[in-house]
This record gives structure tokens, sequence and C-alpha cells, in this order.
């Protein structure tokens, strides 16, 4: 089962949970007590927060992969096959800071270029820092989408 697979049919469940949550709140809401009414307001606000939090990660994701999609359709989708990784399947360290130094290069070289932006966060991700690595997807996406 493919990572889109999965994150769809968690989003259904995710989504059926959320419904029911919502209908719990509602039936707090109308009960008629101030308690009652208060603690449903405060349980409404998970299940819009949650639909959000699903919606933004989605859009995420289908941003990234047409990137991928673009770079792919070019030749220039990085390959780190060859990159030695520990018994674990993680990139070993001394490889993974070589390649990020190259990504990172890239990116000094051609500030405004999506395809160096999009490597470096490939290149922050195997060496695990997903937090950076989201946040130069993110500028990938926003120099991407311009061009």
């Amino acid at each position: 089962m493919n990572a889109r697979r999965v994150a769809y049919i968690l989003t259904a469940v995710l989504a059926v949970y959320l419904v029911l949550l919502a209908e719990r709140a509602y039936t707090l809401v109308t009960s008629g007590t101030a308690v009652a009414f208060i603690l449903g307001l405060a349980i409404l606000i998970l299940p819009i927060l949650g639909a959000w939090m699903v919606l933004a990660e989605l859009r995420f994701g289908s941003r990234t992969e047409a990137l991928a999609r673009r770079l792919d359709e070019a030749g220039e989708l990085p390959d780190v096959s060859d990159l030695p990784r520990r018994p674990s399947g993680r990139v070993e360290r001394d490889a993974a800071d070589a390649w990020f130094a190259e990504r990172k290069a890239e990116v000094d070289a051609a500030p405004q270029d999506w395809r160096g932006w999009f490597k470096l966060a490939q290149a922050y991700d195997i060496a695990g820092d997903r937090r950076r690595a989201r946040e130069a997807m993110r500028k990938a996406i926003e120099l991407g989408n311009t061009t």
C-alpha cells in the first residue's frame, strides 16, 4: 500500500472521528445548561482545528508531490540510492553531511531556484532534521509556484 493511499485512509478515519466529535459538541451546546454549552463550544473547536490541520497537510503533500513530479519529468530528481546506509536504512552521517553540503552550495549559488530548495529539503530530511526540511520545502513551494 503506497503512502498516498494510507494518508487518504487515515484522513477518512479522522474525518469520521471529527464528525462524531462535532456531534457530541452539538449535543452539549443544545443541552440547555451553561456548563454543557461552554464545554460543547470548547469541544467544537477540536474538529474545526483538526480539519484545518488535515487540509493543510494534504495541501502541503500535494504541492510537494507536484514539485517532485516536475523535477522527475526534467530528469533532475536527486537519486540518493547510492549513498551508504546503516543497517537501519538511514543514510550514514558522513555521507548525509557531504550530500547536504552540496545541496546547500546549490542554494547559496541560486537562492531563487526552487529546484535547489527542493533538493536542500531532501538533504535536511536525510540528515534527520524534519523541521528544517519542511521549511526548505515550503520555500521551494513558494518559489515553484511563481515559475
